[in-house]
């Protein structure tokens, strides 16, 4: 798959591609620099996200960034032919792949598949930011898009380093994924991830002295077999899939910060779970869930568990 952007430098067609990242702005250092007055110094990324899944990111611009002549609030999805707009500047988003069709939804019967899928275990991470409808009504809409962004942003640069892949944002929430062969390494890593996030949002809260409110994050995990490598963008589908999201939902019903399955946390030292395990019953599912919740400040302790155990 050949990803780039054409655009016009002056009477010059150019051609930059698209790898892993592309940054744009005005400062020298970007990969796309834009000597123009409306372009912030590090003002957006187009990132490759999941394969075949590029995204554009705004910085919290002061100008914004604009795709299809709407200016980008939330990390968007792009499209071959797409028309992106930064400053005064152009350009158009190409990407040769015969053809790309989008999965919206989370639910495998709904998805038409693409490609021959690989089934395989993986680990889910599903973060979603707590009370955005409240934070919506409250927050002037220009404040509300510099500051989702800038999470959107700081969200997939955590995930990536610590070895996950983001699968798709979807509204205010990310779904990242692990596909390696230890399920013990994968876990690990997913829980240094949300300790991780966690640490970026209460950073945002600090930086951001606007909000009515600390920004809260709810984490749901599970470990279980999907199918990964549907459509265009590669997504991972399956009932695996769908627990995940329902598990970041029930975190506000237990008051907890993260809420785990027992095929995750089956990997944690028995002392943290022990006598904690709660069947949850979940939308769509005749049998229960075996689940245990955790709060963040827990983490550092498992982490050093699983490092010694």
């Amino acid at each position: 798959m050949t990803a780039y952007l054409q655009f016009t430098d002056g009477k010059q067609a150019r051609n930059i591609p698209c790898g892993n990242v592309v940054a744009i702005g005005r400062d020298k250092n970007n990969d796309l620099v834009l000597s123009d007055s409306r372009v912030s110094r590090n003002h957006a990324l187009i990132r490759l996200l999941s394969e075949g899944s590029f995204y554009l990111i705004d910085n919290g611009s002061s100008n914004g960034s604009f795709v299809n002549d709407q200016r980008v609030r939330r990390p968007v999805l792009l499209k071959d032919r797409d028309r992106i707009v930064i400053g005064e500047t152009p350009l158009l988003f190409r990407c040769e792949a015969g053809g790309q069709r989008y999965i919206d939804s989370i639910y495998l019967q709904q998805t038409v598949m693409l490609q021959r899928p690989v089934i395989r275990e993986i680990t889910i991470l599903v973060a979603d930011m707590r009370g955005f409808s409240g934070l919506s009504e409250r927050v002037p809409i220009e404040i509300l898009t510099k500051l989702m962004n800038r999470w959107f942003h700081d969200v997939s640069e955590v995930i990536l380093d610590h070895a996950g892949m983001v699968d798709k944002f979807i509204g205010d929430c990310v779904f990242a994924r692990w596909d390696g062969d230890d399920p013990r390494a994968n876990l690990a890593q997913a829980l240094r991830t949300a300790l991780a996030l966690n640490a970026a949002t209460c950073s945002l809260t600090r930086d951001c002295f606007e909000l009515p409110y600390p920004l809260r994050i709810g984490v749901g995990i599970n470990t279980g077999q999907a199918s990964v490598g549907i459509g265009a963008d590669a997504t991972a589908l399956g009932d695996a899939v769908n627990i995940a999201f329902r598990l970041e939902s029930v975190t506000k019903l237990v008051h907890k910060d993260m809420v785990l399955s027992h095929s995750a946390y089956k990997h944690v030292p028995p002392r943290f779970w022990k006598g904690r395990e709660k069947l949850v019953r979940m939308r769509g599912r005749e049998q229960p869930v075996r689940a245990c919740g955790l709060d963040f400040v827990e983490l550092p302790g498992v982490l050093e568990d699983l490092r010694s155990g």
